[in-house]
């Protein structure tokens, strides 16, 4: 009989909770509540589930609990947390108020589909290839882009933004179609993203705590206080130091061993 852990699981089972919640308030969420206020509320809680997401495969390595029912378990809610919530709340941020048309409507719905069908692919694939063995991830990871399309949302109806240039409904529409088809390319692609475990620092324990204690307090008061923009800039700062490693590596040429890690891996017949 196979063994089923608990800890990992029941932190796996509160991250697709906190995804079912936000899916099911933001579909009864009242089209005259404050939008900007919506959106930062679930995205503070797909942040948590961001984090439990790291916890319950961290757990699980550490007291030695991992299981393929635990495996099989996470990416299902990954799919449902952060690939269907994310265009959601893209959809309700951009059809709750001013009519758009059904063109621009069904483009809308076209490129969060897309986000949501890569997304899921990209989780299928990390299951088949056992991903896990590799020291940075191939294709974008589904959190990272949860991310970088919600903060995206976020950042361009937030107050302070509004105060240096007000996006209009069809320049806000026409980014996030955008950056959805973007972030879909990059989940499926063969693009090297880096991994938290392949962090190492060669430098004293007591300069690395400190720093990081420094950048918590600075990250911490920016959150308090400019949460869209601390949001943004650290979901984007993810993906634009993830393309220029690739970018070296590419202009390195397969001869050099210059960040050889993130050199894209070639396509298997198996999956075409």
């Amino acid at each position: 009989m196979k063994r089923v852990y608990l800890i990992p699981n029941a932190i796996t089972a509160f991250g697709l909770s906190i995804g079912l919640f936000v899916i099911f308030k933001t579909s009864l969420a009242d089209s005259s509540r404050d939008l900007f206020s919506l959106l930062q509320a679930a995205a503070i809680l797909l942040v948590i589930a961001g984090i439990a997401d790291m916890a319950d495969g961290a757990i699980a390595r550490l007291i030695k609990a991992e299981s393929e029912f635990g495996g099989q378990f996470d990416s299902l809610s990954d799919a449902v947390t952060f690939g269907v919530a994310p265009p959601l709340l893209i959809l309700k941020s951009l059809t709750g108020g001013e009519e758009i048309g059904r063109p621009l409507t069904l483009l809308l719905i076209i490129a969060a589909m897309t986000y949501t069908l890569c997304g899921v692919l990209r989780l299928v694939r990390f299951n088949v290839k056992n991903a896990e063995k590799s020291k940075h991830f191939t294709g974008l990871p589904i959190p990272a882009a949860a991310a970088a399309s919600l903060s995206a949302a976020l950042f361009m109806i937030s107050p302070l933004v509004r105060e240096i240039y007000p996006f209009s409904l069809l320049q806000r529409l026409f980014i996030m179609v955008g950056i959805q088809f973007i972030l879909g390319y990059f989940m499926v692609s063969r693009w090297k993203f880096p991994s938290i475990k392949a962090l190492h620092f060669r430098v004293h324990s007591f300069y690395l705590v400190f720093g990081t204690g420094v950048v918590g307090v600075l990250v911490l008061y920016g959150i308090l206080d400019y949460f869209p923009e601390v949001f943004f800039i650290l979901a984007w700062l993810y993906l634009l130091v993830s393309w220029t490693l690739s970018f070296i590596r590419l202009l390195a040429g397969k001869r050099s061993k210059t960040l050889i890690d993130f050199e894209p891996e070639v396509q298997d017949n198996e999956e075409e």
